[in-house]
């Protein structure tokens, strides 16, 4: 769908100097800072908050120069291309939302059906007969677990999206129901659960829901209360979108990112970085670290999303050709 809308936008437009500096200085300080949150919980810099007590040193400074770097490449890539439209543009940060939201389906779609098998094999003390009860011992670590099972899989999810075209949201839904009905099927007819059934379940909900609201935001399928809005021109429409994606949205998703990894103690940086698993210990999948993460994901499309609306509706607000037509939402 991304490349049949390619061939009817215009790439050449009107100047949008102003409207391009700001949408690409947010994607900057998005890459920036989740490198810097990189650079804290993992390799012990200080970040950039410390510079504000006068600490910090070499290390605070390095936190800011990674800003200032993405900044000046943003804003010369701008300027560089003065000509380019604003539609162009936001195509082509949906473009990049959509790889990254299809490569994290196919990232949640591997690691949960592997880790439920071997969650399985583990309740079950089956993985001994097959790897030897040693190497067993690994899959009741939740760091080892993982490093050398879930993140291979995610690295093949993102490879897996570079030539798969579907989101998938059509079919984590199916499995979704799927595995209800296994829950409901192993319960009532051969009287056998585990906590890892019900795992897989909010595992792939949390994903459906959280990867799935910055594509809604593009085929504005989001609930609006149009008291107002309905009856507004096209080019009052993008103003108010453009203004509230600003006050609104982009400020929305910078607040749930603060908050979010916001040092190592942080709600998302210390179960991420603990592989942290939930009560049910071994007799569950080791995926609640994930699910921490997920409320960051949801941030970061959204904000993607957003900047790539912000872009499409100040063309709106500008009157510029090539407007795109949402599909109506039936309720």
């Amino acid at each position: 769908m991304v490349k049949a809308e390619a061939t009817e936008i215009p790439r050449v437009g009107r100047p949008a100097l102003v409207a391009r500096l700001f949408g690409w200085s947010m994607l900057a300080a998005l890459v920036a800072f989740l490198i810097n949150n990189l650079l804290v919980v993992w390799f012990d810099y200080p970040g950039v908050a410390v510079l504000w007590n006068g600490g910090g040193g070499a290390g605070a400074w390095l936190n800011v120069m990674v800003y200032a770097v993405f900044f000046v490449v943003s804003w010369v890539y701008v300027l560089s291309t003065r000509d380019v439209s604003l539609r162009w543009e936001a195509l082509r940060v949906h473009g990049f939302n959509v790889y990254l939201v299809r490569a994290l389906f196919w990232s949640v779609f591997l690691v949960g059906v592997v880790d439920v098998a071997v969650s399985f094999m583990r309740v079950e003390s089956l993985l001994g007969v097959f790897v030897g009860d040693e190497f067993a011992r690994n899959f009741t670590r939740p760091t080892w677990v993982g490093i050398y099972v879930h993140f291979p899989l995610v690295v093949a999810g993102f490879v897996i999206a570079l030539f798969s075209r579907t989101l998938g949201f059509t079919w984590l839904t199916l499995m979704i129901v799927t595995a209800e009905l296994g829950i409901v099927v192993s319960r009532f007819v051969f009287s056998y659960e585990q906590a890892l059934m019900a795992d897989l379940v909010r595992y792939w909900y949390a994903a459906l829901f959280l990867f799935a609201s910055a594509y809604t935001l593009f085929e504005d399928g989001h609930v609006r209360v149009d008291v107002l809005y309905a009856g507004f021109a096209q080019t009052k429409r993008g103003f108010f979108n453009a203004w509230g994606t600003i006050l609104l949205g982009c400020s929305t998703a910078w607040v749930i990112l603060y908050i979010g990894f916001n040092g190592k103690t942080s709600i998302i940086n210390s179960p991420f970085s603990n592989f942290e698993v939930s009560q049910s210990g071994t007799s569950g999948m080791f995926v609640k670290y994930q699910m921490a993460m997920f409320l960051g994901i949801f941030a970061i499309t959204m904000l993607i999303q957003f900047i790539s609306y912000f872009f499409e509706s100040v063309a709106d607000w500008r009157d510029e050709p090539g407007r795109r037509e949402a599909a109506p939402i039936v309720h």
